[in-house]
């Protein structure tokens, strides 16, 4: 049975969670962490989240995440 589509509500806080396949490592030198922060850096300014907070572990992470006001996607007329 297929997993239920979830509903995102903008405005609310989310915890996103990340883990590593079979428990096996995510992040493997110290240089990955800052890669792996950088992309969520430009990618929540372009899409305008905001992080409130964040942890990042050897195979997983967290973080807490609100997204932005919904804008329409055409103008109405």
């Amino acid at each position: 049975m297929p997993r239920r589509a979830r509903m995102y509500l903008p405005g609310f806080p989310y915890h996103i969670v990340q883990r590593g396949n079979n428990c096996e490592a995510c992040f493997i030198e110290p240089k990955n962490y800052q890669v792996y922060l950088g992309l969520w850096r430009q990618l929540s300014r372009r899409y305008g989240v905001a992080v409130h907070a964040y942890c990042l572990m050897t195979n997983h992470i967290h973080f807490l995440a609100t997204l932005p006001p919904m804008r329409p996607r055409c103008p109405i007329p």
